[in-house]
């Protein structure tokens, strides 16, 4: 991959699509021809081998084999064979990480699983601590946990300068971060945090929504407790796809709460009481979605598509330099509108989105720009999302891209009544 881009023009950013070694990737995807698509950190677009695949699924596997297709098609195994595949680009040894149910239904599991433990020894430790800004699901889930438990949710800011560590104490239980920022796309030295609360006498529980199939992660060597994860986002399993969860081994021993039959050590026993599953297949809750499982399959396979081209270091590798292009060419478009780009330009603390903070009509600007075929979207209170996603983004995508906002914001087009209106999803 190509990380000096030399002087941007159009004319540059076409040369480095023809150098990218990654550019055969983009065929793995249904593109819209003519669209930007810079919202795959929220969902991401159409694997070309998904439509296939799933209606072989409705067609054969359920309309023809019907029941006999949880063992004929092994339907039942869908969950840890996902789940492994995974696993390896998250830092997971095999059968340690399984896709089941959603991000805060396993989440609530997995801080449950957490709590357990630390007040099991530590009955005086009596927080969960999270970021303010963490996304909400996140703290709406680690609320109920706490309110369940007799804990409080504490929430915090972290100043760079004095880090985690200043945050945490004797009180604390369980550390509850986001890799990368949803809003700003600001990453978190994973390894570093860990050991921030490992110090305090806490579990760390991260959420890999941002971070699974977009930046190198690895749990093990983080030594990090628990870990969650979205399908639909980076992993390109569609909307609404199963999530997955990570349980690091030493803890597996640890039951979670929401005991449902598949986490049963034999759910075909159907006995009254239960006894939960060895290992991560204890995680499980109710019976898989099949229908989504097959898509979200072939999702995690456009991303191990690039272990041909070298893998997670390639996309991270071309993910920066998407980012950094973008940075370089909003910057003085932001300036001259008074926007601010709020995505770190620090590569190493940098998610593979950029993010700007319009203090007046951000919602507006998105619209504006769907309007005219760049898709990004919107967050609260006044943040303008464009994800960069190696597998299919290019680098004439980013300049075009640059050339609609700067349009938008220069000609005020972006006021026009029609781009106020909010719809249900922003």
């Amino acid at each position: 991959m190509v990380r000096d881009t030399g002087r941007i023009d159009r004319q540059r950013c076409i040369e480095l699509d023809r150098a990218d070694p990654l550019a055969p990737l983009r065929a793995h995807f249904t593109m819209i021809k003519g669209l930007i698509y810079l919202d795959g950190n929220s969902l991401g677009p159409l694997p070309s081998a998904t439509p296939a695949r799933v209606q072989e699924a409705m067609t054969v596997e359920w309309g023809r084999d019907l029941i006999g297709s949880w063992n004929i098609h092994d339907w039942m195994q869908l969950p840890g064979r996902i789940g492994n595949k995974i696993a390896r680009l998250v830092g997971a040894g095999e059968n340690e990480l399984i896709v089941a149910d959603s991000t805060s239904v396993n989440l609530f599991k997995v801080l449950t699983a957490a709590v357990q433990i630390v007040r099991r020894d530590t009955p005086d430790r009596t927080e969960i601590v999270s970021e303010r800004l963490n996304f909400p699901t996140d703290l709406y889930i680690a609320e109920s946990v706490a309110l369940a438990n007799g804990l409080t949710l504490r929430l915090v800011d972290i100043d760079p300068e004095e880090g985690v560590d200043a945050v945490l104490d004797d009180a604390t239980a369980v550390v509850l971060f986001t890799h990368v920022d949803y809003r700003t796309g600001r990453m978190h030295d994973m390894s570093s945090v860990t050991r921030s609360a490992h110090a305090a006498g806490a579990l760390m529980v991260w959420d890999l929504a941002h971070s699974a199939g977009a930046v190198p992660v690895d749990l093990a060597a983080a030594e990090a407790d628990f870990a969650v994860g979205c399908g639909y986002k980076y992993l390109n399993g569609g909307p609404g796809a199963p999530a997955f969860v990570w349980v690091n081994p030493r803890h597996l021993a640890e039951p979670q709460p929401l005991r449902g039959w598949l986490g049963h050590v034999s759910p075909f026993e159907f006995t009254p009481e239960y006894r939960p599953a060895v290992g991560i297949l204890g995680y499980q809750c109710g019976t898989p979605p099949i229908l989504s499982m097959v898509a979200l399959d072939c999702g995690v396979d456009t991303v191990l598509a690039a272990d041909e081209y070298g893998g997670m270091d390639a996309l991270r590798a071309k993910s920066l330099a998407l980012t950094s292009m973008l940075i370089e060419l909003l910057e003085p478009v932001s300036a001259a509108h008074g926007l601010r780009v709020v995505t770190p330009s620090e590569p190493s603390v940098r998610g593979s989105q950029v993010s700007f903070a319009a203090p007046e009509g951000a919602y507006s600007i998105v619209q504006a720009l769907i309007a005219r075929g760049v898709v990004g979207d919107f967050r609260m209170p006044d943040i303008a999302r464009f994800g960069c996603v190696p597998l299919y983004t290019r680098f004439v995508d980013i300049w075009d891209a640059v050339e609609h906002i700067r349009a938008v914001l220069d000609s005020g087009e972006w006021r026009e009544p029609r781009f106020a209106a909010r719809s249900a999803v922003t």
